[in-house]
């Protein structure tokens, strides 16, 4: 969602239920006060279904305010006397929050449902390469930009054996379990995002010997959650050298 768009869908949600209830008020001799009050929460529906949920909020309480300036008496003003009018702004309030709160929470699980399959696809990718007998420069390069992707990098890189890795040179590493270290500390990463003074080491290959991918973080704070941390785990791991063994 784009900064402008949640911009324009925040002020529609302060506008529109003005727009939707000024009308209805004209029409409160034939139009009962509770079925002005469920056109509204259509419109905290309709904002939930397409905004953030500031915009949800923002609709549910322009919605209530908008129903007590319109639409109960005494009218054209910020007061209500009636008690069945203040249980229906009470109640238009709280279904509108209740209602924009799941619209939210279906388009987070959808997405993250969505994030999920990527990332599987992402894991398999990158086996299917290996497996076929892809040159291990392209292999590692794929899986860099995996890496980059799921945890929203600045640069991933990788180094072939022989780099030093582990910390040799006090860098932050992430471990296979999906833990950041870093000078013999562990980093809380949701709370501190990941390490941007240097580069986060993250060793390729099964045993940790196939090599490091170097990853920058240094733009902006990224806090990535530990299921990412270990599909980017998952994905340096496939890059393992095959060994030779010698009979006698």
């Amino acid at each position: 969602m784009s900064e402008r768009w949640r911009v324009g869908v925040r002020v529609a949600a302060v506008v529109v239920p003005v727009l939707v209830a000024a009308p209805a008020g004209l029409a409160r001799e034939w139009l009962a006060n509770t079925s002005a009050a469920l056109v509204l929460v259509l419109v905290v529906v309709g904002v939930g279904a397409v905004g953030d949920r500031i915009a949800g909020v923002l609709a549910a309480l322009s919605s209530a305010a908008a129903f007590d300036f319109f639409l109960t008496a005494p009218y054209l003003r910020f007061v209500i006397v009636d008690r069945d009018d203040i249980e229906t702004a009470v109640l238009l309030l709280v279904i509108g929050i209740a209602v924009s709160e799941l619209a939210w929470w279906g388009r987070h699980q959808a997405a993250r449902s969505s994030r999920r399959a990527g990332h599987l696809s992402g894991v398999a990718r990158a086996a299917r390469l290996v497996s076929e007998g892809s040159p291990r420069q392209e292999v590692a390069d794929t899986i860099a930009g995996m890496i980059g992707e799921v945890l929203e990098l600045d640069d991933s890189r990788y180094e072939p054996p022989g780099t030093r890795v582990g910390g040799a040179e006090g860098r932050p590493v992430l471990r296979r379990d999906g833990s950041i270290v870093w000078a013999g500390r562990r980093v809380d990463v949701r709370r501190e995002g990941l390490p941007v003074m240097d580069v986060i080491e993250l060793p390729a290959g099964r045993e940790g010997r196939d090599g490091v991918f170097l990853l920058t973080a240094s733009s902006e704070v990224r806090r990535p959650n530990p299921e990412d941390l270990l599909v980017a785990v998952t994905l340096a791991e496939q890059l393992t050298t095959p060994r030779t063994t010698t009979q006698g």
